[in-house]
C-alpha cells in the first residue's frame, strides 16, 4: 500500500481493555500511523487519507489472535495438506483472525514431523504465526479427542525433531505434568523457545501448580518480554473442580489470578457454560484469559462428517464430536463468534476483545507487532457492527475481500 492509498477508519475503538468513542485509525504502508480520538488527527502530520465508509455505530478492534486452531473451511491443519491449510488460513483471516497458530493433534511420530515441515512454509510466508502441538505428551485418562494409540511419555528427542521440522516456528506445546519426564520436557520446551501449555491432564493440584510455577520461572528467566505459560482450554481435558479435590482447575485459576499464567477458554457456548466463562473472567481477570476457538475443518461449513488429523468427526448443530465415542472434537466457531458469545455471557466488551487480542499476542511475544490499535503496530483491524457482526477486515494494511 502506498501513501496515496492511505486509509482512515472512524468509529468506536476497543483496544487494550479500553473504549475510545469517536475514534480514528489511520493506516499507511501496512502500519498504524495513528490510533486514538478523531480530534487528535489534526495534530499528526499525515498525507491525504481515504476514509472508508463504514456503517454508523461501527466498532474498530485489533485483529484477533488465536492460539489454538486446528483448521476451518474444510482445511485440517493436522492433515498436512498444504492447499487445504492455505484455504483454512484465508478463511480465518477474512473472518477477523489475522494472527493464528496452526494446531496439530496427537499422531504417529512421522506424521507429526511431516506436517510440521508442511506448515512451517506458511509460517515463513507470514500466513500463520507458527505451530501449536497439542500432544503427544498427554494423559490417557484425559485424552478427549486425542488418539490414545499415539500418546507418549515426554521424549526430548521427539521434541527436538518436531522443533527442527517446524524450522523454529513451533511456538507452544500442550503437555500433561504428571507424566514421567514432564519436568525435563518443560525445561527443554523453554530451551527451544516454545511456550509450555498445561492440558489434557489428570494431575492433582500440587503437581499442576509446581509444573506451571516452574514453567513461569523458566520463561521469566529466559529473557525480557513477559512470556508466561498457558493452560490449554481450561476445564476441558481435565478433572472437574471439586471442593475437596480442586485438581488442576483450582491451581490454574489461582496462578492466573496472580498473573503467572494465561488460561485458554473455548467460550463458544459448547465447551463451557456461559456462567463458567463469566466466573473465570471475574476471578482471573481479562488480562489473564486467552479466548481461543479450538476450531476444526467444519468451521464455516454446514453440519456433516469431517476429519481431525487421523480421527473422524461428526458435526451436528455446530457441535463437533468424535465418530464413535462422542467426545468433543474441537469447535466450529470463529474467534469473532467466541468474542460475541463471551460478551453475551456478561463479560464487558472491551475485556472480551482484550482476551482475544493483546493477551494472546503477548503469549507469542508479538505484543509490539499485533494485538492492539497503537501507532507503529501492524495494521490489522477488524470492523464490526454493534452486534459484533463482521463488517470489514484489514490485515497488514490490505482490505481483505
Amino acid at each position: 500500500m502506498t501513501a496515496s492509498h492511505a486509509l482512515l477508519l472512524t468509529g468506536t475503538l476497543l483496544t487494550d481493555g479500553t473504549t475510545v468513542r469517536d475514534g480514528a485509525v489511520a493506516v499507511m504502508d501496512g502500519r498504524i500511523a495513528y490510533a486514538g480520538p478523531r480530534a487528535g488527527l489534526d495534530s499528526v502530520a499525515l498525507p491525504s487519507l481515504r476514509e472508508l465508509e463504514l456503517p454508523p455505530g461501527s466498532l474498530l478492534l485489533p485483529g484477533l489472535v488465536d492460539l489454538h486452531c486446528h483448521g476451518a473451511a474444510g482445511g485440517d491443519f493436522p492433515g498436512g495438506d498444504a492447499a487445504a491449510a492455505r484455504a483454512a488460513v484465508e478463511f480465518l483471516h477474512r473472518s477477523g483472525t489475522t494472527t493464528l497458530l496452526a494446531s496439530l493433534v496427537t499422531a504417529p511420530r512421522e506424521d507429526l514431523v511431516q506436517t510440521a515441515k508442511t506448515l512451517r512454509v506458511l509460517a515463513a510466508e507470514g500466513l500463520i504465526a507458527g505451530l501449536h502441538a497439542e500432544g503427544p505428551f498427554l494423559s490417557h485418562a484425559r485424552c478427549g479427542a486425542q488418539d490414545p494409540r499415539f500418546l507418549l511419555d515426554p521424549d526430548p528427542v521427539l521434541l527436538g525433531e518436531l522443533a527442527g521440522a517446524a524450522g523454529g516456528h513451533l511456538r507452544t506445546m500442550t503437555y500433561a505434568p504428571e507424566l514421567s519426564g514432564a519436568a525435563g520436557l518443560v525445561q527443554a520446551l523453554v530451551a527451544h523457545g516454545v511456550v509450555p501449555s498445561l492440558g489434557h491432564t489428570d494431575a492433582d493440584t500440587r503437581t499442576t501448580a509446581d509444573s506451571l510455577t516452574e514453567a513461569a520461572d523458566l520463561l521469566a528467566a529466559s529473557g525480557p518480554g513477559g512470556a508466561r505459560p498457558t493452560v490449554t482450554h481450561l476445564f476441558n481435558g481435565m478433572p472437574p473442580l471439586h471442593h475437596r479435590s480442586p485438581g488442576p482447575v483450582g491451581a490454574c485459576l489461582r496462578l492466573a489470578a496472580a498473573g503467572r499464567v494465561a488460561v485458554e477458554l473455548v467460550a463458544d457456548g459448547v465447551h463451557l457454560d456461559p456462567e463458567t466463562v463469566r466466573m473465570v473472567f471475574a476471578l482471573a481477570g481479562a488480562a489473564n484469559v486467552a479466548l481461543v476457538t479450538d476450531s476444526m475443518a467444519a468451521t464455516g461449513l454446514p453440519d456433516g462428517e469431517y476429519e481431525l488429523g487421523p480421527a473422524g468427526v461428526v458435526v451436528r448443530d455446530g457441535e463437533a464430536r468424535l465418530r464413535g465415542s462422542g467426545a468433543l472434537a474441537g469447535g466450529t466457531a470463529t474467534l469473532l463468534d467466541v468474542v460475541r458469545r463471551t460478551i453475551a455471557a456478561g463479560v464487558d466488551a472491551a475485556e472480551a476483545v482484550l482476551s482475544a487480542t493483546a493477551v494472546p499476542a503477548a503469549v507469542l511475544g508479538l505484543g509490539a507487532e499485533v494485538g492492539s490499535l497503537r501507532t507503529g503496530l501492524r495494521a490489522d483491524v477488524v470492523v464490526v457492527d454493534h452486534n459484533f457482526r463482521p463488517v470489514l477486515v484489514i490485515r497488514r494494511g490490505e482490505v481483505l475481500a
